[in-house]
């Protein structure tokens, strides 16, 4: 049985434009959608029983915001099978608990990094830095969801074996799109001593550093490629800071890929500066998908 997508809905038009991208999305993978608002009545309220922020009156509220917009997305979608869920938890734990099973998790979130619903503050991180799936991040702007409707499906391309996650997502979901995949490889001039003599003479028999790299790229796809023949791929190498590099090649995008590592110390930022740098400033949705 196919995982669903999963959507975590918090009330919001970003969250709601969230839905509407997840429920395309599970068209072209022909998967169910499943709607989750994670709704945490307060420990203790002075709040009389019948005020709006009142437990009982916020559960009815969820209630009626999800079962209308699982009305709107299956009239839009009817193709799609979709499903909600009423959780009684705090909005991190409820998402995570349903990262297992799901194909990936989709949130929304406003521009510049300033996210919002699920993803205000500290909450965005915490399921960024736990999940096991990849989550995608949906930017809302002017009551549209940018990214080309057709275009590419973008994905960084790091060294084995942190490259084989990332470029999978990015090649399943352009052949469900029926569209292509840019491969990008951003490098740069690092201090000689951190390498060793294999890379060294590795690049010596490629010709030079660029050449090289080209030939990193083009191993890290290969197998994706044969696995996806219909799947048109650019392949794209160039010099530089690797988020900027990633940037102006999402000009156009449908999607960019990225990659996160699942064992991050427990010290320290959860995201790379890369996948950072995407979700603050790339206009397209944004996947972040774990690798070990």
């Amino acid at each position: 049985m196919a995982r669903p997508i999963t959507v975590g809905l918090d009330g919001s038009p970003e969250s709601l434009a969230a839905a509407d991208w997840a429920a395309r999305e599970a068209r072209w993978r022909q998967t169910p959608l499943r709607l989750v608002h994670a709704w945490l009545p307060p420990a203790r309220t002075a709040l009389p029983a019948r005020t709006a922020q009142a437990p009982e009156a916020r559960k009815e509220w969820a209630a009626t915001f999800l079962d209308d917009a699982e009305a709107g997305l299956s009239a839009r979608y009817p193709e799609v099978s979709v499903s909600t869920e009423l959780v009684a938890e705090a909005a991190v734990p409820a998402l995570v608990a349903h990262d297992a099973g799901s194909e990936m998790l989709v949130l929304g979130s406003r521009g510049r990094g300033a996210v919002a619903g699920f993803l205000l503050g500290s909450i965005g991180l915490q399921v960024l830095g736990r999940a096991t799936r990849p989550v995608v991040l949906v930017r809302h702007r002017n009551g549209r969801v940018p990214g080309a409707a057709g275009g590419d499906v973008v994905v960084g391309i790091q060294d084995p074996p942190g490259a084989a996650a990332p470029i999978e997502f990015a090649f399943a979901t352009a052949a469900a799109r029926d569209t292509g995949v840019r491969a990008v490889r951003a490098w740069a001039l690092p201090p000689v001593f951190e390498y060793g003599t294999a890379y060294l003479r590795a690049v010596d028999e490629a010709g030079g550093i660029e050449p090289n790299e080209r030939k990193r790229l083009a191993e890290a796809v290969l197998l994706w490629r044969e696995k996806y023949p219909r799947v048109p791929v650019t392949e794209h190498v160039e010099m530089g800071n690797a988020a900027e590099v990633l940037l102006t090649s999402a000009a156009g995008a449908g999607l960019v890929v990225v990659g996160r590592y699942s064992h991050r110390p427990a010290v320290g930022p959860s995201l790379g500066h890369v996948a950072h740098a995407l979700l603050h400033h790339a206009a397209c949705p944004i996947a972040v998908v774990p690798h070990d």
